[in-house]
């Protein structure tokens, strides 16, 4: 698959806009755009949102008020602990090569449920899930792990009241960009071709601040350390 539309800003451009709207949020200064008549009339026959944002589905992470957006201006897919499949890549490839997206964004969480029953299925005695939940919390448990090796070479089993799960999540948000990646040439050529840059963020529930931990493309952006 081709790009068939050619992005209507930067990577970076998309970025300071949509980073801008959560800074108002932060501040409690929303304009809340785009969320009039005028605006839905518009919309009816075409879209062109410049960020695509594949998130957690926590009620608590709704994206286009935390970031002060509104009708059309994202284009969105969310699950459980934002875990990547085939319809997760489908949808960010339709955002980039035919609305004309520019940047993707990862949306992590502190506190987050999903990694909280990830670490839980990580232990010596899990919890009983169905096979659903325990078929999508299985991508999040190799960053359980991976902290969890950092410190602790006694058992593979893990202790959930000494693991960091917010550190957890991010390792799991940089995998999940990593993902999207491997799993899709037209989301990696995009970005090669400097059309497209990916972020992960995780967001800070108390604060309302999105936290950016990894990028990719041609993006200037100050990271937090993982």
């Amino acid at each position: 698959m081709s790009s068939s539309v050619t992005p209507r800003v930067t990577p970076q451009q998309a970025w300071d806009t949509f980073i801008a709207g959560n800074e108002r949020f932060v501040k409690g200064v929303s304009n809340h755009p785009n969320q009039d008549v005028e605006r839905r009339t518009e919309l009816v026959n075409t879209q062109a949102p410049d960020v695509a944002l594949f998130g957690c589905s926590d009620s608590r992470l709704a994206a286009e008020i935390i970031f002060d957006l509104g009708l059309g201006d994202l284009f969105i897919a969310r699950n459980m602990g934002h875990v990547v499949a085939e319809s997760i890549t489908a949808s960010m490839e339709y955002a980039v090569a035919y609305l004309g997206s520019s940047l993707i964004v990862v949306l992590a969480h502190d506190s987050c449920g999903a990694v909280a029953a990830a670490i839980d299925q990580s232990t010596r005695n899990p919890s009983d899930v169905t096979l659903s939940v325990a078929n999508t919390l299985a991508p999040i448990q190799p960053a359980v792990q991976q902290l969890w090796h950092r410190q602790h070479h006694e058992t593979p089993y893990v202790e959930p009241s000494e693991i960091d799960a917010n550190a957890a999540g991010r390792i799991h948000l940089s995998a999940t960009v990593n993902e999207l990646l491997r799993t899709s040439r037209t989301i990696s050529d995009a970005v090669d071709r400097g059309e497209l840059g990916i972020v992960g963020c995780q967001y800070r529930l108390t604060e309302g601040r999105a936290v950016p931990y990894t990028a990719v493309g041609p993006l200037n952006i100050e990271l937090a350390p993982l």
